[in-house]
């Protein structure tokens, strides 16, 4: 509300040609307020505020969160609704946390209150390491329901970086290890992990002897988070959220694999590696800060094995890694396993394992060179080049396709085989008429009745109507 001396001003400011926003800068006021007394309204009277709305639901939304403060929004906004609330969703949240309606929990404040312990991350450390399950790959990817990214992410520094994977097993953790760690420039000192079946053993809670054998192999500690710790890889948990919300939530239907792995690796180094944090001369980025840390070169990759199941292409090929790789044209259509170790040039294609004592062996079937990840390239051995064509060849008709419509009665083989079906039927099968006897079943039920009927219930012949009578003397 402005004053009579205000009004006057801003009426004469306005007719020296002052702007609005001009004259509500000066006045330190809000523009709408300028234009609404420029408008004609009085000053000094303040207008009627309409009604809120949410005035006559206040007590009872206030009732119910004293009952139990951790009754969701959206519960709440189910019951005002059926109780005559009007308005949308986010204008009732506002009104909640404008009006401070939600009390505090008082036995959840010690858990919430508490103080948190700052853990330094001296540079070159420790790497925080951590599974993602990302919701809904495309489907060509033909990795199901979930797809998985292995996020490592160097504590001192924040810088991440992730690896998409098929599955979470041992293999699949060790490649992706591997990969994150040469992305991030060498190792660390320790490798924190949270108790993953794949690096602690559930029974006794302390590293496997699978894992261990890993670890020895890159000379890194391990470090297992303590239960119920999970402020303790806090670093990585926000790496895991951003690629979650900022990577997956954008990533297009129609990518492959690999271009979704060359877009998170693009958006890490020119979006996530320009972040800014503090330090004890001032700012930097978390990419400058990674490149100060004293980081282990990286050794040759674990020797692990991972093994895909792949189903042959009607020419006779297998997809992995975004190649293709040839086959012999007989197992088109077939189940066939990948088998590719870690730093190896070469990959092998071999029939799927059968269970049964007598069940034969996997038998490697084709032999190729690795080709780079994404390349797009297609492996052909000769031998299956040649017998491709020669299947092709073969399998090559003249003879025209069948129209739909095409007129094609039963032949005479067709026709001689029904009459053979006709005369083998016996007089019993073929379809007779049914004939019902009821006399039969007059005489069945005659002397069935033992109830002995009262007389005056029954009348006697002498009492039927004329009619019946005829009928019977006929």
């Amino acid at each position: 509300m402005l004053t009579r001396e205000e009004d006057i001003d801003v009426h004469a400011l306005r007719k020296r040609g002052w702007t609005i926003s001009a004259i509500a800068r000066h006045l330190r006021r809000d523009r709408k307020t300028i234009r609404a007394y420029l408008a004609g309204r009085e000053p000094g009277v303040r207008q009627e505020t309409r009604v809120d709305p949410f005035d006559k639901f206040e007590a009872y939304c206030a009732q119910r969160l004293a009952d139990d403060p951790h009754v969701w929004a959206s519960t709440l906004f189910d019951e005002v609704l059926e109780l005559g609330y009007k308005q949308a969703y986010p204008t009732f949240t506002r009104q909640l946390r404008s009006r401070s309606l939600r009390p505090a929990c008082e036995p959840c404040a010690p858990a919430k209150g508490r103080p948190v312990a700052v853990i330094e991350h001296p540079p070159g450390e420790e790497t925080q390491w951590d599974w993602v399950e990302l919701p809904d790959p495309p489907e060509q990817w033909g990795w199901g329901k979930t797809a998985h990214l292995l996020v490592g992410a160097l504590s001192h520094s924040g810088v991440w970086r992730g690896v998409l994977c098929e599955s979470e097993e041992q293999p699949f953790l060790v490649d992706g290890l591997d990969r994150v760690a040469r992305a991030l420039g060498g190792l660390s000192r320790d490798w924190r992990f949270d108790r993953m079946s794949t690096v602690v053993s559930p029974a006794t809670g302390k590293v496997s002897a699978s894992f261990a054998a890993i670890a020895k192999h890159y000379g890194v500690t391990v470090k297992p988070c303590p239960p119920r710790r999970g402020n303790r890889k806090g670093v990585v948990e926000k790496a895991n959220h951003v690629a979650a919300q900022r990577f997956w939530r954008t990533l297009p239907d129609d990518v492959s694999v690999e271009e979704a792995q060359r877009r998170l690796d693009k958006w890490c180094s020119t979006r996530g590696d320009v972040r800014m944090r503090a330090t004890a001369d001032g700012r930097a980025t978390v990419a400058t800060l990674a490149k100060a840390e004293p980081l282990a070169p990286m050794p040759a990759p674990f020797p692990a094995v991972l093994s895909v199941q792949r189903v042959v292409s009607t020419q006779a090929l297998v997809s992995y890694a975004g190649n293709r790789y040839s086959v012999p044209p007989e197992l088109h259509g077939a189940t066939v396993t990948v088998h590719v170790r870690l730093g190896a040039t070469h990959l092998d294609i071999a029939t799927l394992p059968t269970l049964g004592r007598d069940a034969p062996v996997p038998t490697v079937i084709a032999r190729h060179r690795l080709a780079p990840p994404g390349a797009g390239a297609t492996i052909r051995d000769e031998g299956h080049v040649t017998a491709l064509s020669q299947a092709a060849l073969a399998a090559f008709s003249t003879e025209a396709p069948h129209r739909s419509k095409q007129r094609r009665p039963p032949s005479p083989a067709a026709r001689a085989e029904a009459d053979r079906l006709r005369a083998s039927t016996s007089p019993l099968e073929q379809d007779q008429p049914v004939v019902i006897d009821l006399a039969r079943y007059a005489a069945a039920a005659a002397g069935r009745n033992t109830l002995t009927p009262h007389p005056s219930h029954c009348p006697s012949l002498e009492d039927q109507p004329n009619t019946a009578k005829e009928t019977n003397q006929q």
